[in-house]
């Protein structure tokens, strides 16, 4: 099954949802581009979950207007399934069955012929490293390997457009590391991938474009590095090879710059843009400056959440 390249691979208009008195989602709007990895962040209780098992027909929403992969989601429900897969928060691992057995149940779910089913299920057994722990019960697996499991299970329908919800929660370094080039494979591939973390280092490393999310608005969109840009703090570095040097740019910038202490080296606010480099570099070159080193300091995904949502990152909430 295809859709058209032109559409995004998800778009929601007015979405809202609430549990009782509790509002949720209060008019979410999202565009995510095909073949890309977009990153919902959020502090729990932001509606991260919710707006997941919406978009995955888990749920209905109260109000908006949704298509996944091309399809209105109110109107054409089975066909958002047909090209979705969801990897959960939580296992759908059965620990009774091997992996093979796993993979092999979710091929039978999809339709697939024996013989399909068995190929499919070997070729995912090959590509997720669990060819030799195959024939074993799922209980026996690490963390990591069960959650290279699950996506492998929710990967035998060949999705076009997958829902990881905090997939990486619990692993240890090195398994998150190795779930990250998967999902970077996987978009090679032309599968486009909504993340949910509160890990804000794996949205930094993977997301083409994040949204924060807060009390169930979208309340800054854009790349790592628009956002980063949009909070205080940001600089330039410039370091002088000789003291003459670091006069002689403060002379030219003047109040904008400031003296870091013990260090031939100066500070210069700079929101990191190509412009406003370009613009510093052409002032002192200007006047013959030579600069050592420039390095460009911006605001991390951790100064971004704070400043949008005004919530730690690890704050506890229940979720929904």
């Amino acid at each position: 099954m295809t859709f058209n390249q032109s559409r995004p691979a998800i778009s929601a208009t007015g979405l809202r949802k609430s549990f009782g008195d509790q509002v949720v989602l209060d008019g979410l709007d999202l565009d995510v581009r095909r073949g890309t990895v977009f990153s919902l962040l959020g502090a729990n209780g932001a509606g991260k979950t919710t707006t997941v098992k919406i978009l995955s027909t888990l749920i209905r929403a109260d109000a908006g207007d949704v298509h996944v992969a091309g399809h209105d989601l109110a109107r054409e429900p089975d066909a958002v399934r047909a090209a979705i897969g969801v990897t959960g928060q939580f296992s759908a691992v059965d620990n009774l069955l091997t992996g093979e057995e796993n993979l092999l149940l979710m091929a039978a779910l999809h339709h697939l012929g024996r013989e399909e089913g068995r190929r499919r299920a070997a070729q995912l057994l090959d590509r997720f490293d669990l060819t030799e722990a195959g024939r074993k019960p799922a209980s026996t697996y690490s963390g990591g390997m069960r959650r290279r499991l699950d996506l492998a299970m929710t990967l035998v329908g060949s999705p076009q457009v997958i829902f990881l919800d905090e997939p990486t929660t619990g692993l240890d370094p090195r398994s998150r590391r190795n779930m990250w080039q998967i999902i970077r494979d996987l978009v090679a591939g032309g599968v486009t991938v909504f993340l949910t973390t509160q890990y804000l280092e794996e949205a930094d490393e993977l997301a083409d474009r994040i949204a924060v999310l807060d009390h169930g608005r979208v309340v800054a969109e854009g790349t790592a590095e628009e956002l980063k840009r949009r909070i205080p703090g940001g600089h330039v570095r410039l370091r002088f090879a000789d003291s003459q040097g670091l006069d002689a740019a403060m002379r030219v910038l003047g109040g904008q710059a400031s003296r870091e202490s013990d260090a031939l080296a100066l500070r210069v606010p700079s929101d990191g843009s190509l412009r406003a480099l370009k613009t510093l570099i052409g002032r002192l070159d200007d006047r013959a400056v030579e600069v050592d080193e420039l390095s460009v300091h911006t605001p991390d995904l951790d100064d971004v959440f704070l400043a949008l949502t005004g919530a730690p990152t690890n704050e506890k909430v229940t979720p929904r």
